[in-house]
């Protein structure tokens, strides 16, 4: 892009795309997973009443991404032990993983937790482990197009999953520690990771696919600096809440959520006293339409009833005025 060479940003991308994570930033992301770990609930009563549960949970945090990837592509987990250089290199990660847990969980006085916990520190490693973030989904991508050339949804599900896999296999990990919280999945309740991992599966993937007209390592140099700066301003902030939040809230409204609660029982309520006020002036209505009948019924029956006594009367006067007539 134009823009990336008038900015003078072009090298930086190159520099980045060819940029190493081991084993700097891999060591950032084992430290960032474990403490993650370690701050969960009851996590610290597991590890010391078994160490075993505690080491593979940490090997789920770490590498979650490749072995639900892996399931997911038909591969075995233990893939990258195909060759020795993997074997190697899965040595070596397994060895820094087992020994930061080890140090992070059973430390004395827990001088190594205490010392990776320290803002700046703790700042800084979260940065690094939202870099290999970009080189997750990336690497997950290029793995699904290399087997299937036109499978966006495929790039986008093996992108997401080998970035984001720890968070999308929480509940297993929980049940190797023997806790059960199904509410906690992150597909029912996403948390910022799973979102921006998705995002970026979504880029990669159309511009994998040439959809997105943009060079792949200017995508990489674009989505690792926002990731980072989303990411340290959280931590800044002492925020938990997505940076998304309101544009999810305006589309959840508008096209998920439907009629509010307050406005259906308010349409419900005008409707049923609708339907009483019509109901009250149809059963009002034949009682005044039948008034006037019933008024000169009333007066006809008053009439008859009149007349007897008005026929006495006159019987009487005559029977009177015959009475004086004979007198």
């Amino acid at each position: 892009m134009d823009l990336f060479r008038v900015l003078n940003l072009d090298e930086l991308s190159h520099g980045l795309a060819g940029l190493s994570m081991f084993p700097y930033f891999d060591t950032a992301h084992y430290t960032v997973s474990v403490m993650a770990l370690r701050e969960q609930p009851g996590a610290l009563e597991v590890a010391r009443r078994s160490p075993f549960a505690c080491w593979f949970s940490s090997m789920l945090y770490c590498f979650g991404g490749g072995i639900l990837s892996g399931l997911m592509m038909a591969e075995a987990p233990i893939a990258p032990l195909s060759n020795s250089i993997n074997v190697l290199m899965a040595s070596v990660i397994c060895l820094c993983v087992l020994y930061s847990r080890y140090l992070v969980f059973y430390c004395p006085q827990d001088m190594v937790y205490s010392c990776t916990a320290l803002f700046p520190v703790r700042l800084v490693l979260t940065g690094m482990k939202e870099v290999t973030r970009t080189w997750k989904v990336m690497g997950g991508v290029a793995e699904a197009h290399s087997k299937y050339k036109d499978g966006l949804l495929v790039m986008i599900a093996i992108g997401w999953a080998k970035g984001a896999g720890g968070g999308l296999i929480s509940n297993f990990e929980q049940l190797v520690r023997g806790v059960w919280k199904p509410e906690t999945n992150e597909l029912l309740k996403m948390t910022y990771p799973t979102k921006i991992t998705l995002i970026g599966a979504v880029l990669f993937a159309l511009q994998q696919t040439q959809y997105l007209a943009i060079q792949k390592h200017h995508l990489m140099l674009l989505y690792t600096v926002f990731t980072v700066v989303n990411k340290t301003s959280m931590t800044l902030t002492g925020s938990s809440s997505s940076p998304f939040a309101p544009i999810e809230s305006v589309v959840h409204r508008t096209f998920f959520a439907g009629p509010s609660p307050s406005f259906t029982s308010e349409t419900k309520t005008s409707v049923v006293k609708k339907g009483t006020g019509e109901s009250l002036n149809r059963a009002a209505v034949p009682e005044t339409s039948k008034a006037p009948g019933s008024s000169s019924k009333t007066a006809a029956h008053n009439r008859g009833k009149s007349s007897p006594k008005k026929a006495n009367v006159q019987s009487e006067s005559t029977e009177t005025e015959s009475c004086k007539k004979s007198d």
